[in-house]
């Protein structure tokens, strides 16, 4: 229920019930911190002078109510002990960590003889900004002057505001804006000007400063040396890259060659063959026993090799000399 209905109905109820419904008062709380809701002196007074006084709140409407906390001539009650403290020096109430279900109507009511009097407070509860940050979206840089596009944004915080104003003191300031966007234009040779940007809510404020930096010249030219040493040096690598590739190929084929033109065959082995000679003889009687004085058959060793060997391969055929044993019969008369 909206804090417009939950006054309607209680002024309401004051009318219907006849009771002095007094004066209401806005308190703003910081979620998770604590909040004191306060009496004003008067009350105090006669809370002094009448001895009876209670606090409480409501639930879901103003004619549903919570009893808080109660004071009789010096001794107090606690209804929610560990979530509430009550101050006996000035009556008042503090909620020791502000919860969004605290955010409620509050009544302090002081007992006299003739009726109550009422002193109501709304307490709001918000959450706090965390600290903004500023994102370019886009930029721009033509005709000596430079276009920014900024967005400010926070991630926590209830009902946030933003606005941008200048670090310095300037009435004429090209930052002056209010929301969360902002189109910055500025002379690029300006690197004093400094925007920030400020994001609050009731209960907090926090403030991020910005640079005009990114359209400055020594920005532009150091991006624009970098943008030539790429573009001779890159050119260059690839270059040496591809003449080391050909280098490693042309060396691999000229390994293979020699291999290629050495000789596979035994077609290429020289032979040196001894021819047999016979002469007509008388027969004579069958040889004799090798080993004896005087044999009768002659017996010719002939060797037949290469007459130059090839160079060594492992696939070549077996080159050693080879002796081809020859027996030469005399025919006998």
């Amino acid at each position: 229920m909206g804090c417009r209905a939950s006054l309607w109905l209680l002024i309401s109820s004051c009318w219907v019930w006849g009771i002095g419904c007094g004066t209401m008062e806005t308190v703003l709380g910081t979620l998770g911190k604590a909040t004191i809701l306060g009496v004003p002196p008067k009350f105090q007074e006669l809370t002094q002078r009448f001895g009876t006084a209670t606090w409480k709140r409501s639930v879901e409407n103003p004619l549903n109510k919570e009893y808080l906390f109660t004071y009789y001539n010096g001794n107090y009650t606690n209804y929610k002990p560990g979530q509430i403290r009550f101050h006996p020096s000035n009556f008042s109430l503090e909620i020791l960590s502000t919860q969004r279900q605290d955010q409620q109507l509050y009544e302090y009511s002081i007992t006299m003889e003739a009726g109550e009097t009422n002193w109501h407070i709304q307490l709001a509860v918000y959450e706090p900004v965390s600290d903004p940050s500023i994102h370019i979206l886009d930029w721009m840089l033509a005709n000596d002057s430079c276009t920014v596009t900024l967005n400010c944004t926070a991630a926590r915080g209830d009902n946030i505001s933003y606005s941008w104003a200048s670090s310095e003191a300037s009435t004429s300031s090209p930052c002056t804006h209010n929301g969360s966007l902002l189109l910055l234009s500025y002379d690029p040779t300006n690197s004093s000007l400094a925007c920030a940007c400020t994001a609050s809510n009731p209960v907090s404020r926090r403030t991020t400063a910005f640079h005009s930096s990114i359209c400055s010249i020594e920005q532009q030219g150091s991006w624009r040396t970098g943008m030539l040493l790429l573009g001779v040096v890159l050119p260059i690598l690839i270059l040496i890259v591809i003449a080391g590739a050909f280098t490693l190929v042309y060396v691999i084929a000229n390994m293979r060659q020699p291999r290629e033109q050495s000789p596979h065959t035994e077609d290429s082995t020289v032979h040196t063959i001894y021819s047999q000679v016979q002469r007509v003889e008388k027969p004579k009687p069958p040889c004799s026993p090798v080993g004896t004085d005087h044999p009768t058959c002659t017996t010719i060793y002939a060797a037949a090799t290469n007459a130059s060997l090839p160079p060594y391969s492992p696939q070549s055929p077996n080159t050693e000399p080879k002796t081809v044993y020859a027996s030469v019969m005399l025919p006998i008369s």
